[in-house]
């Protein structure tokens, strides 16, 4: 009988040296031997810096200079200003004149008209407590602010959405520019805009538009490329034009993406809301922003609590609507739109006739002063002093000498050279050369803009918020995906921490950890712990229970399930969590910056407050690159990523 013979070559090689990524490795390795005489280490090398100082200082000296009196500022820029100064206050006064009892009408006849009456007892008592707080005026403020700038932000980004949905040149173009949107910190967005528009609502309106419209942009491109292609061929076949084929199938058939789209807008403009209240936008952020300065856990709870509610209601109400657009159906007409306005209006005019349109100054409830008594209690007794444990004040002592300073000055310590090959092997390793080479790129190109050291102090931040988030987060998920129990008593909390706003998230950790790195690492953990534990559930609960139940009749525990089957299963799932992950918490240390944080956060928020436009743009940039970086190393393309899948 022949025997087939394998070469002796190939049995005697390792498994694990006849694989793609280690094979991409020694590639990197034997390139570096080449190049290492050339190198030199310690960190990145002043000659290969460029200063933007002059350009940029010139550029603000110019705005400046000319704003009261070029003919682009007066007759553009001015009228813009003017046109969003006479929207807001449009909006603000026609919610005044509702007063408290028609919009908590309308509002709850609203939710009942997308979500049933569930929601509408919910938005009710959500407006109620708004006033209860002794909020009413600021959330009425900011509810003006935010009608403007979605209104705004999705007109814009519906423009732009159409654009690259009907034209792959566009797409392509667009791309880059929705990306660095996206990952460009909020801070880095009000400079340019006050120096251009100066303090105030215009200002905050129109960054708050930069901020929130490419989502928007984003889903409205994918709703009109997802259309289904046999009914545009139908369509087509009718002798429809290309005009009548986009509103009579493609935009209807993306009804979906778009109110997804809406909601992310909404969900970003509100977070952007209160960032805003820095250059004057007032309203609930104003509140927050003012009690952040004084550290007054109060004052900021009884904003932050309005913030909260607006943002759970908005998001429900619009996820409602757009639920009920993906899967074809409609909520039943129960209440018409002239039927909601005119219950506003009586509502209205008898709050009028018996309290006035002002909320009762009688029916306000002060929660600051037992808060502050709280928090004043936990401070003395959990900030430090504490038998065995310690106190916050050491955990963050401890956390900061123990796990942040050795990774900074570790990461300061590697020579240039070697912190791009371990970007390059990260991301070869799960992506393409072309995602190596972007994420290679990117942090060269913070080298050389001048901002190595405070770029690696940033980094070293994110890599232990992302360390802790992702160990918590994936143990929570796990248990979430395992036990239906768990999942429903995690979706409140969950629900409340996702759409708080990031800047609320620093006034409890200061209270607790006082300033410095560890706290701004401890919102970030916060902050992106919620998308981490639902991507990770819903990756595991996805699964194929046909290989669950194959493995289980085997004999496989629990255990062994969850590490042979669901993890390699969910792979994809779980890589998305981490890449959401990074990017939750790059943006959340970055506000850091305001609360001891340092690095690039504390160079964009000095840049702001000082009107230093090089300083606060550069920083900017930095954090773009780091954040397009850190994408492309926790992110898999290309085959990988199809594997995965």
């Amino acid at each position: 009988m022949a025997t087939l013979t394998v070469p002796a070559s190939r049995t005697n090689v390792p498994r694990v040296l006849r694989s793609r990524t280690t094979a991409k490795l020694l590639l990197l390795a034997l390139v570096t031997a080449v190049l290492l005489p050339l190198l030199h280490g310690g960190p990145w090398p002043q000659h290969l810096t460029v200063s933007l100082d002059k350009p940029l200082t010139g550029a603000s000296n110019w705005v400046i200079d000319n704003r009261d009196s070029h003919p682009l500022f007066l007759y553009f820029f001015g009228y813009i200003s003017n046109a969003v100064v006479i929207a807001v206050r449009g909006v603000y006064l026609t919610l005044l004149a509702a007063g408290w009892a028609g919009v908590t009408a309308f509002g709850a006849l609203l939710a009942w008209r997308f979500a049933g009456p569930r929601l509408a007892a919910g938005t009710a008592i959500a407006f109620l407590a708004c006033g209860a707080l002794g909020m009413w005026v600021p959330t009425m403020q900011t509810l003006a602010l935010m009608v403007v700038a979605v209104l705004a932000s999705v007109a814009v980004g519906a423009l732009l959405g159409l654009a690259a949905g009907l034209s792959d040149r566009l797409d392509r173009a667009l791309r880059p520019v929705l990306d660095t949107m996206q990952v460009l910190p909020a801070f880095a967005y009000l400079l340019p805009v006050v120096l251009v528009f100066g303090i105030g609502v215009p200002a905050a309106v129109l960054a708050t538009v930069v901020y929130a419209a490419p989502p928007m942009a984003r889903l409205t491109a994918l709703g009109l490329r997802g259309a289904d292609p046999e009914v545009l061929e139908a369509v087509e076949s009718l002798g429809a034009t290309r005009r009548q084929r986009l509103l009579t199938a493609r935009i209807p058939l993306a009804r979906g993406e778009l109110l997804l789209g809406l909601n992310q807008t909404i969900m970003m403009a509100l977070s952007m809301a209160v960032i805003a209240s820095v250059i004057g936008a007032g309203g609930l952020g104003d509140r927050v922003y003012q009690a952040l300065a004084s550290v007054d856990v109060g004052q900021a709870l009884a904003a932050g609590i309005p913030i909260v509610l607006l943002a759970i209601v908005l998001d429900r109400v619009t996820a409602a609507a757009g639920a009920g657009a993906g899967d074809g159906t409609t909520r039943p007409r129960t209440i018409g739109w002239v039927y909601a306005l005119a219950v506003t209006v009586a509502a209205a005019l008898a709050a009028r006739l018996l309290h006035g349109l002002d909320w009762p100054s009688g029916w306000t409830l002060d929660i600051a002063e037992p808060v502050n008594r709280a928090v004043d209690w936990m401070t003395n007794h959990l900030y430090s002093g504490v038998p065995v444990v310690g106190g916050t004040a050491d955990w963050a002592g401890h956390f900061t000498t123990w796990v942040l300073d050795p990774v900074r000055g570790g990461l300061q310590w590697l020579p240039w050279w070697s912190v791009l090959l371990i970007v390059a092997a990260l991301a070869w390793s799960i992506g393409t050369w072309r995602t190596a080479l972007t994420a290679v790129l990117a942090m060269a190109a913070i080298g050389v803009l001048g901002v190595w050291e405070p770029a690696l102090d940033t980094l070293s931040q994110v890599l232990a918020a992302v360390a802790v988030t992702l160990v918590l987060g994936f143990a929570t998920g796990i248990a979430a995906a395992r036990s239906d129990r768990v999942e429903r008593a995690l979706r409140p909390v969950l629900d409340v921490f996702q759409t708080m706003p990031q800047f609320v998230y620093l006034i409890p950790v200061v209270a607790l950890f006082g300033v410095g790195r560890a706290p701004a690492v401890a919102a970030a953990v916060v902050y992106a712990l919620p998308a981490v534990v639902r991507i990770t559930a819903q990756g595991l609960r996805q699964v194929d229970p046909a290989a669950l139940e194959s493995a289980r009749s085997l004999g496989a525990t629990g255990r062994q399930q969850l590490w042979q089957v669901q993890r390699p299963l969910a792979k994809r799932s779980l890589l998305l969590a981490v890449n959401q992950g990074v990017v939750l918490v790059l943006a959340v240390v970055i506000i850091g910056g305001l609360v001891g944080g340092g690095a690039l956060g504390y160079n964009v928020a000095f840049g702001l407050a000082q009107g230093d436009l090089a300083t606060g743009l550069v920083a900017g940039a930095a954090i773009v690159c780091l954040g397009l970086m850190l994408d492309r190393v926790t992110q898999p393309t290309g085959r990988r990523a199809r594997k995965g899948a």
